[in-house]
């Protein structure tokens, strides 16, 4: 039998990368990795310069990738009720792309993930110099010791896994709640915020929503749609959750209120008390305000809280590209050792897997420190923008399939199918052509658009007769 007729016959809803899990992952746990997938340091940071180049319309940037980033949550959540796998996309790819297009699906998330993974590093050793303790520390240090505390929580538990998410969830959202009252009473009061009068009249005096025009807007989107990179997490996390049904509607529906309320909440505050040429991409926007305001401290305690970000980014990125990889390991497409689990039931091969790729992160600290955050970042996007769109692929083959009488569709549905797959991905693949703005960076991102997919092509003429006769197996076992 060849490759394509036994991966076609051998395609089954189940997923032999989803036996073994612990299911302890909790609502509260599934809840709060939600809203950590949609706060980081997109926000904390990313925010200063994004208002400085774009101004208050930054908002509407912001409101507009939330909704598309909360349609891909939406149609994975509907995927996810129809089949939970900790496989996730890559599993949805393989059942209804086929092969290649799980193939594909889970190493380009890889590629996000640990390039993402090596931004996270390099970011928690710059924050960590923030404080004259650590100063003398190399950079390259710092990022291994980070590595090695997250590698090691991941390593113990999903349990304990999920309780750090937790707890960093909980200090980025009353970082921002905290924020936000202050900001309220700074505008209820006409308190003065560096010798300027809060309100309307910031935004008005200053250019008004669009000081810089539309452009700049319309540029920053690429960078906005990478703030909202990891709210899939909830996708993956569903397959170690006792009762994903309940759990994962709850969790995707509070996506979009918490987007309206974190995300563009927070840049209409920071538009309303200060004029965005205020802001910079080398400071926190709300380090900006506090400090304007006399907080003294503000630095370190907003410093600690990127910290936490960061940390959780990383912290995620390890458990997801653990079960992604085994997923893809128990269909032939990863290394074998990616599908070895521990006592605990992690999949500790694909975690180290990542943590190899990190490990490589701290090399690039170690021989270019200036210049290792920017690099991953943008390679990153390209992972993060690929997963979106093959998500919505997947999804448009479920419904079509679903219309057809082969699969039937829950409850919970992505609204306006097929109309809302293909306005997503139409605007994924024109954020990915903004990049080709930026002469500096993004050009040069895009011109490794060919040498990835060469590099994929190669890799699957290395892994496709393993995957035939894993296909073989599991028809074999089938008729048997």
């Amino acid at each position: 039998m060849d490759t394509a007729t036994a991966t076609e016959v051998a395609r089954t809803p189940a997923d032999a990368g989803d036996a073994g899990y612990s299911k302890d992952l909790k609502a509260r746990h599934v809840n709060m990795i939600a809203i950590g997938g949609a706060i980081g340091t997109g926000l904390f940071l990313g925010a200063g310069g994004r208002l400085h180049n774009a101004g208050p319309a930054l908002a509407i940037a912001y409101l507009v990738c939330g909704i598309f980033a909360f349609f891909v949550v939406r149609a994975l959540g509907e995927l996810v009720l129809y089949r939970p796998s900790s496989g996730s996309f890559v599993s949805y790819a393989r059942e209804f792309l086929g092969e290649k297009g799980a193939y594909v699906a889970g190493w380009m998330y890889f590629l996000n993930w640990s390039t993402t993974g090596i931004a996270d590093i390099t970011a928690i050793a710059l924050y960590t110099h923030y404080w004259s303790l650590f100063t003398d520390i190399p950079q390259w240090t710092l990022a291994l010791i980070a590595l090695a505390v997250v590698l090691a929580v991941n390593l113990i538990s999903v349990k304990i896994f999920g309780e750090m998410e937790f707890w960093f969830a909980i200090i980025k959202v009353a970082t921002l709640v905290g924020f936000m009252l202050v900001g309220i009473f700074l505008l209820a009061t006409q308190h003065e915020v560096g010798g300027t009068t809060p309100g309307p009249g910031v935004i008005t005096d200053n250019g008004g929503v669009f000081p810089h025009g539309l452009m700049p807007v319309v540029l920053v989107m690429q960078g906005v749609i990478f703030a909202y990179a990891a709210l899939e997490l909830v996708g993956v996390a569903a397959g170690e959750t006792a009762e994903p049904e309940k759990v994962v509607p709850r969790a995707v529906n509070s996506i979009m209120w918490r987007v309206a309320l974190f995300y563009v909440g927070s840049v209409v505050l920071l538009a309303l008390l200060l004029p965005g040429s205020v802001y910079s991409a080398d400071e926190s926007p709300f380090v900006t305000v506090l400090s304007k305001i006399g907080v003294e401290g503000a630095g370190d305690v907003m410093n600690l809280v990127v910290l936490t970000a960061a940390m959780s980014s990383l912290n995620s990125g390890l458990y997801s590209t653990g079960r992604i990889l085994r997923s893809m390991a128990t269909a032939g497409s990863a290394p074998k050792f990616t599908a070895r689990m521990n006592r605990s039931q992690v999949p500790y091969g694909g975690i180290l897997l990542t943590c190899a790729v990190c490990v490589l992160g701290v090399g690039l600290n170690y021989l270019m420190p200036s210049q290792a955050f920017e690099i991953v970042l943008n390679v990153a996007s390209l992972g993060i923008i690929s997963t979106w769109v093959i998500i919505m692929v997947c999804h448009l083959v479920f419904v079509r399939r679903a219309r057809s009488g082969l699969v039937t569709r829950p409850a919970f549905r992505l609204p306006f199918s097929p109309v809302t797959e293909i306005a997503t991905i139409v605007f994924l693949l024109a954020c990915l052509g903004m990049m080709g703005n930026d002469a500096e960076v993004g050009r040069k991102t895009l011109l490794l658009i060919p040498v990835i997919a060469a590099m994929l092509v190669v890799g699957w003429y290395a892994v496709r007769s393993r995957v035939a006769r894993t296909a073989d197996r599991e028809l074999a076992d089938l008729t048997d």
